[in-house]
């Protein structure tokens, strides 16, 4: 025997003895000796604490029954019995009551058997009734009643005073030794959606519990005795048809047992309406509120009147009626409505009398019709309806309109249908109710479809377009299905001169709705009848004379934009309009194949809103408005328009760009029309400036389309122009230029450098000689000659004579070469021999006219050596004279000793005197080592020479100094040097002389 097994044993032979407490004494001792015989030590520890503690309440109980036996005690509660009502779970608790006790309060306990454990205490009250003997008392577990066994007992108590407990009696369990097998409980529960369900799984015998699993999820557990474990599940959501699964898996993943548990609602019907419609019966109809989501065996069952409603109750029956046979004369009744399911019942009550509650079945439909009317027939199937006073209603649809006619009579069943469309399909349905307290309308007939016959055409809607003076082609309108009366079958076209002649017979163009037409003269009117035939007959005929051609003169139109879905037109009343007015539109950019069309106006009215398929967002319309004459229409005016204006999509053609001098003009052509999309507003143009465009210039006025853009400097210029209208700007269009210097405009800016450069030198020109004067003073001043007063040998020099004698001339090769400049590198001095040279005393001689001079500002000092004398001829040659390169190959110096013999006095001493004023000829450098005696005659001789004054004396050529200075300006006799004034004379003079000149010209004078 197992352990699980004999602990079994042993607390069933203690209930079943008599709950003695000497038996019980006896029972754990014996049961103990044998827990100790068969199994080991740890198991025997565990198995012998349990019934130590339950030894021990038995001894505890032995004691307060004897201590009570001692005293008065209250009698124990008898014919105690327990039944269970394992679907709902509940216990029923009977028994009887010693009828001298005067208890009134009881005391019930439930405990698991196995474990001991209390499930439940109660304490309940009890009213003293001498007449009732037994009491009952329910409890509902939790737990379903199969999971384990439990026991019951009851005791009597007054105040803190209680009698025994009563004999325990047993609910077995199905996890009894017996049952070996897995199990699991409730089986096919059904529950309310937010309750809660708990499962118990009975494992096997000598198996280990795993889990148990609802769906995919494991569910906690609870251990209820050796073999039994329950878990709870939260009913949140409605189940499927199919329940929802609960699982017991052993700890290999095998299944131990399942279980299928069906979640939903008690039933909901509501808005019970009892009624009768064949005057024999009654019916009953409600509307189902919340669904129960309980099918098959757990679906809810309908009961009116307590009689079951086969119809509603079979299974997947939608049908939310009930039927029963009975006669009118009853009066006022009450119907009662009962619902029912595992979760709940609901009940309905509905009070009528029904003849007061007749609602007529659907008639049957027959007709006979004609082109304009059909005569509608149906019959009952009720033979009472025949009596019974009656209100039909028949619905008439056609072309997606529906009529509503009412017809009564007694027993009613036909009608005549009027004023209906030849050649039209109607529908048509009938449904009728009691004229007399009318309740309800029946049900509808079904629906009956038939056809008008044909009859002949309306008259057509035709219009005449001009193309030129004498030709053009008459327009019509195709017929309606309202209008054509049935199938049309042809169109005539019939051109006719009011002033007689032979009717011309046009032929329609193809499939479309119009014919060409070609006048010969406009000598009189011409009339185009149109008309149309079916199998029924030929139309009435449409007549119109034909206008005058009026063609487009260019004329700035009107605008007008459209609002919603098409054209509000208005515009001012005429009085040649007697039959109304035409407004005519076509699409004037050439799309929609030109579509034209048109709607007449009825006389007096001044407006009107046209629509129509062939308006487009974005394409422009041509309207014009005419009179209806009772001759040809009269054109009032014309307009142009957009139902909604759009960007452009097309860019600007023909987009060049020229230079004009230094500027660039852009100009280009318009959007083509399709491509407008609304009215051009004017143009923007863009200048690239880097990758970006940049905005140059807003054209507002649409009819400028060139822009001249100034202000440029000579580089390429990339140049974007783009239309707009009021939706918005269109693509643009790029082109780009190179600005490049004008040939005529670079000869105008010289000519123009070259006419003020001559403006300018006339001017200068004309000062100059107005000045000239003042001119040649300032520029060219005249060079005074030496002047002397006369003077006299005796009054200068006392008795000495002026011995002249020629001085000794030096040799001077002269090489010409103009292309260097004289400095002192290129002078080479070579001297010669006197001896060897012969030297003429005349100075007029050829080989000092050798030596030549020009009159050149020199840029270095030049070595100065003693000349000889030179006649005027010398000098003047030296004026002319070009740049030379001068070689002296021999240069006579001259001694202290034989200076008289150059001298031009006889002196024998030179002085060198200071000069302040005059001409001053150059000093003997070779007498400035003697110091003369001043003579004062000779310092007023030289002072009274006021005029050109030589510079200062030049030094003697030696062999020390090889440098040679420059020759310079004309010279006198005897001198080399430039003929200049002093330096601090000179800058004096200077500095007044451009201050006085340059007052002079400012001042205008001479």
């Amino acid at each position: 025997m197992s352990l699980c097994k004999m602990a079994d044993a042993c607390t069933q032979r203690w209930w079943y003895s008599g709950g003695t407490v000497q038996a019980s004494l006896q029972e754990c001792s014996r049961c103990c000796c044998e827990l100790d015989l068969h199994y080991s030590a740890p198991l025997q520890d565990i198995i012998m604490m349990r019934f130590l503690l339950f030894c021990t309440l038995l001894m505890s109980l032995g004691a307060n029954k004897g201590c009570c036996q001692k005293g008065s005690q209250l009698p124990v509660p008898q014919k105690v019995m327990v039944k269970a009502d394992l679907p709902s779970q509940m216990l029923s608790v009977t028994w009887e009551n010693d009828l001298h006790s005067i208890a009134q309060h009881y005391d019930i306990q439930v405990l698991r058997v196995e474990l001991l454990e209390v499930v439940h205490n109660a304490s309940i009250f009890l009213l003293a009734d001498a007449a009732v003997a037994v009491h009952q008392w329910n409890w509902t577990s939790d737990t379903p009643l199969e999971c384990t066994s439990l026991s019951v007992q009851i005791r009597s108590r007054i105040g803190q005073q209680t009698s025994e407990w009563s004999s325990p009696e047993i609910i077995r369990g199905m996890d009894i030794p017996e049952n070996t097998g897995g199990q699991m409980f409730p089986q096919d529960k059904v529950m309310a959606v937010g309750t809660k369900t708990t499962f118990c799984c009975i494992i096997g015998e000598g198996r280990k519990f795993g889990a148990i699993k609802n769906n995919l999820s494991v569910l906690a557990t609870t251990r209820l005795s050796r073999r039994t474990y329950a878990s709870i599940r939260i009913n949140d959501f409605p189940s499927a048809s199919s329940g929802t699964n609960v699982i017991c898996i052993y700890d290999d993943n095998t299944l131990a047992a399942g279980a299928v548990l069906f979640v939903g609602y008690p039933p909901d019907i509501r808005n019970l309406l009892c009624e009768t419609q064949d005057l024999v019966s009654v019916e009953c109809h409600w509307v189902l509120g919340q669904n129960t989501y309980l099918m098959g065996l757990r679906r809810t069952f309908f009961t009116l009147n307590d009689r079951e409603c086969l119809d509603a109750n079979k299974p997947g029956s939608m049908e939310l009626k009930c039927k029963l046979s009975m006669t009118l004369d009853k009066g006022e009744t009450k119907f009662t409505l009962r619902a029912k399911n595992p979760l709940g019942q609901v009940e309905l009550t509905d009070t009528a009398d029904l003849k007061n509650r007749i609602r007529p079945l659907a008639p049957e439909l027959s007709v006979e019709q004609e082109a304009k009317n059909a005569r509608l027939q149906w019959h009952w199937t009720v033979q009472q309806y025949e009596i019974l006073a009656l209100l039909c209603e028949v619905q008439l649809s056609y072309g997606g309109r529906i009529r509503t006619l009412n017809y009564t009579g007694q027993g009613l069943a036909q009608v005549l249908l009027e004023d209906l469309q030849p050649y039209e399909e109607y529908s048509t349905q009938v449904r009728c109710g009691a004229e007399q307290n009318f309740w309800r309308w029946g049900s509808w007939s079904s629906e009956l479809r038939f056809r008008t016959k044909e009859d002949r055409p309306d008259p057509v809607d035709i219009w005449v377009h001009m193309t030129s003076e004498l030709t053009g082609y008459v327009l019509w309108k195709p017929l309606s299905k309202s209008q054509s009366h049935g199938v049309i079958q042809g169109y005539n076209v019939i051109l006719r001169n009011l002033t007689g002649g032979h009717p011309q017979e046009l032929i329609p163009n193809g499939s479309e709705y119009s014919a060409s037409f070609s006048l010969e003269s406009l000598d009189s009117d011409h009339v185009v009848t149109v008309t149309a035939h079916n199998a029924a007959g030929i139309s009435p005929d449409a007549n119109i004379t034909i206008p005058r051609f009026q063609p487009d003169d260019g004329e700035s139109l009107p605008e007008v934009l459209g609002s919603g879905s098409g054209f509000d037109l208005s515009w001012p009343q005429s009085a040649n309009a007697s039959c109304g007015y035409v407004v005519v539109w076509t699409c004037a950019s050439g799309e929609q194949n030109g579509q034209l069309d048109w709607v007449n106006v009825p006389a007096g009215n001044n407006s009107v809103k046209i629509e129509s398929g062939i308006f487009k967002a974005g394409v422009k319309y041509n309207l014009s408005i005419y009179a209806c004459t009772p001759r040809a229409p009269k054109l009032l005016e014309r307009r142009h328009g957009y139902l909604e204006e759009q960007a452009p999509i097309a860019a600007v053609t023909s987009l060049k760009a020229s230079q004009e001098g230094s500027d660039i003009l852009l100009y280009w052509n318009s959007v083509p029309l399709e491509g407008q999309r609304g009215f051009i507003r004017g143009y923007t143009v863009y200048i690239y400036s880097g990758s970006h465009p940049k905005l140059l210039e807003n054209i507002t006025d649409p009819s400028v389309r060139n822009l001249t853009v100034t202000q440029l400097s000579f580089d390429t210029y990339k140049f974007i122009v783009k239309p707009y209208t009021s939706a918005g700007e269109g693509p643009g269009l790029t082109v780009a230029i190179r600005l490049e210097p004008v040939a005529d405009m670079l000869i105008m800016e010289i000519l123009i450098a070259l006419g003020t450069v001559t403006a300018l030198f006339i001017l200068v020109t004309a000062v100059c000689y107005r000045k000239r004067e003042w001119v040649k003073r300032t520029f060219y001043p005249d060079i005074p000659e030496p002047k002397l007063p006369e003077w006299s040998p005796t009054q200068v020099f006392g008795s000495r004579t002026l011995d002249v004698k020629p001085c000794p001339s030096s040799s001077v090769h002269i090489v010409e070469n103009s292309g260097r400049k004289l400095g002192k590198e290129e002078l080479e001095v070579v001297l010669e021999d006197p001896q060897e040279e012969d030297v003429s005393a005349d100075t007029d001689s050829d080989e000092l006219a050798s030596l030549r001079y020009y009159n050149q500002v020199v840029g270095e000092p030049t070595v100065q050596a003693p000349q000889a004398s030179e006649s005027s001829s010398s000098s003047s040659s030296s004026m002319c004279s070009t740049r030379t390169d001068v070689t002296y190959t021999g240069i006579q110096t001259s001694s202290v000793a034989d200076s008289s013999s150059c001298s031009s006095i006889a002196a024998p001493v030179q002085m060198e005197t200071p000069l302040s004023g005059g001409y001053r000829p150059q000093m003997n450098p070779a007498a400035s080592q003697v110091q003369p005696q001043n003579d004062p005659s000779d310092v007023l001789l030289l002072e009274s020479c006021k005029g050109y004054q030589p510079q200062a004396s030049w030094k003697l050529y030696s062999t020390e100094d090889a440098s040679l200075d420059s020759l310079g300006s004309p010279t006198s006799v005897n001198s080399s040097q430039f003929l200049l004034p002093d330096s601090s004379q000179e800058e004096d003079k200077g500095h007044t002389t451009s201050t006085t000149w340059f007052r002079s010209l400012l001042s205008g004078k001479p």
